[in-house]
Formats: C-alpha cells, sequence, structure tokens
C-alpha cells in the first residue's frame, strides 16, 4: 500500500513509518509532500494519509500520529505500547512526561541534521526504533 505524510520528517513521521512498516504493512511505500498537499495527493494516488491535519491517522485530543495508529489496527504488543508513550510525549511537547522522550527528541534532531532527506533519514532511523522496541521488549518481559 501506499502512505503519505508531510515532508520534513521529525519524532512521528519516522515513528509511524517504522511502525507501519513492522506492524501493519511489511511492503508500505511512503510519499512526503507539502503539509498543503497531503489529502489532494492522497486522493490522486490512493494512499493512505497520516500525521497530516484533519485525516484519521493524525493527532487525537493528546494522541499523536503513531498512538492513533496503534489505536487504529489495534495493536496490544506491551513493548509497542511503551513504544507509543515514548514517541506521544516526545511528539506532543511533554518531555517530561517520560524518561526517554528527550532523548527521542534529540535523535529526530540528530538525524534531520544529518539526514535532511526525509526517505534517507527514515531508513536510518529504524535502526533507532528497532532497538527502542527491543529495549522495551525486555523492559516488558521483566515485568
Amino acid at each position: 500500500m501506499k502512505w503519505i505524510t508531510r515532508a520534513h520528517v521529525h519524532v512521528d513521521r519516522v515513528a509511524c513509518p517504522w511502525l507501519i512498516r513492522r506492524f501493519i504493512d511489511a511492503e508500505a511505500e511512503f510519499s512526503f509532500v507539502a503539509k498543503g498537499l497531503v489529502e489532494e495527493e492522497a486522493k490522486k494516488t490512493g494512499a493512505i494519509p497520516f500525521d497530516a491535519p484533519g485525516v484519521e491517522l493524525g493527532h487525537r485530543g493528546d494522541d499523536c500520529s503513531f498512538v492513533s495508529i496503534v489505536k487504529k489496527y489495534e495493536l496490544k504488543d506491551p513493548a509497542l505500547l511503551m513504544l507509543a508513550e515514548v514517541v506521544n510525549a516526545a511528539d506532543t511537547d511533554r518531555l517530561e512526561s517520560n524518561p526517554y522522550a528527550p532523548g527521542l527528541e534529540a535523535i529526530a534532531q540528530g538525524y534531520s541534521i544529518r539526514h535532511p532527506d526525509d526517505f534517507e533519514n527514515v531508513e536510518a532511523q529504524f535502526e533507532v526504533y528497532d532497538a527502542l522496541y527491543a529495549f522495551f521488549k525486555l523492559k516488558a518481559a521483566k515485568k
């Protein structure tokens, strides 16, 4: 399937493609376009829009798009839910609400500097999210 979001990726627009590829659509293809073009391009291409204003898989109340996707697809993995808390805190400017959120925000900023191309940035950060997920899998297993 095709998926589309806003250009200039940051926490949520990196975390969501990782989530989609790892848990929803292993063959997902992503497009990054200007904020005002997401819905128009989604209609043209049939892509599923995410993390854009007014779309189903966007911010909902206090939830970032990552959490919206987790809820929509009824994902229940405890490690994934822990990771969702981190992403949500980092993406909604509530860094103090989760001890890992400031680190994730710092990583997102650093990768944006190192990889200004959205495709390169997302692909490079998949390793970060794989590592975080593994960390939370271990943490969940100890509970």
